[in-house]
């Protein structure tokens, strides 16, 4: 007969060496180095989703970096894409009143407007041109609108300074060209147009002033047309914090100056 136990089932044994042992064999022994596994493992998989979570943020700011240029890209060609045709047309207007008064000098504006065309389709798709490239634009613009305009309306153009090695954002100047002959111009009263460039080591300023003649029937005005306001945007887009604007127009007289920041 086997000795009895009090309470009939398998009580506290002692193994070898005396130590206690539970009833399923797991020793105080085990919790130590369990509670040490159970905490690596879930250091591990925190910084594994800590990780994904700053690789996923990351791509996101990628995207939005992204979608922010080509929204920038997309808005400043939509600008462009509306400047050229409207400098375009005014342009053939002019040729077509040559055309009809049988002027001599209408196939030298035909030339002058194909230099101002190449420019316009070939320099005008870059956001930065040479500086050159457009007071050439300008001067064949000029001596465009001669050809049309009376001994009432003489023009001072000058150009001061280096251009060389010089880059602007093509016809932002031109688009204020354009304007002083769409409303400065009078075939009545004496209408004198200034036009002014001054280069610099540091900007390139332009000035520009001529008296305000509204035809009637005409509902822009010369500071608040579609050429200026996309020439503002531009500027935004381009010249961040490196331009100055100044827009004067008292309803007689119409002043502009633009400096930018090389």
């Amino acid at each position: 007969m086997g000795e009895h136990r009090p309470g009939g089932g398998r009580g506290f044994e002692r193994g070898p060496g005396g130590r206690g042992r539970g009833e399923f064999g797991v020793g105080p022994r085990w919790y130590p180095m369990g509670f040490t596994s159970a905490f690596i493992f879930i250091l591990i998989m925190a910084l594994s989703t800590a990780s994904k979570t700053v690789q996923q943020w990351k791509v996101t700011e990628r995207r939005i970096a992204q979608a922010e240029a080509d929204k920038a890209s997309a808005e400043l060609s939509f600008l462009k894409a509306q400047i050229n045709p409207h400098f375009l047309f005014n342009t053939l207007n002019n040729i077509y009143s040559l055309i009809l008064t049988n002027s001599q000098n209408a196939a030298d504006s035909v030339m002058k407007l194909s230099n101002i065309m190449r420019y316009v389709t070939d320099d005008v798709t870059h956001d930065f041109v040479p500086l050159q490239s457009e007071i050439d634009c300008i001067n064949d613009y000029i001596e465009l609108q001669r050809l049309r305009i009376g001994k009432n309306s003489p023009i001072d153009f000058t150009v001061t300074g280096d251009p060389k090695r010089k880059v602007i954002a093509p016809l932002v100047l031109m688009t204020f060209v354009e304007n002083v002959f769409k409303y400065g111009i009078s075939k009545r009263e004496h209408s004198p147009l200034f036009i002014k460039i001054e280069v610099s080591d540091i900007s390139i300023s332009f000035f520009c002033e001529n008296l305000v003649f509204i035809n009637k029937g005409e509902t822009e005005n010369p500071s608040t047309g579609i050429g200026i306001k996309n020439t503002v945007q531009r500027l935004k887009h381009l010249y961040p914090d490196k331009y100055i604007l100044d827009i004067v127009n008292d309803g007689k007289e119409y002043k502009v100056n633009l400096t930018l920041q090389s």
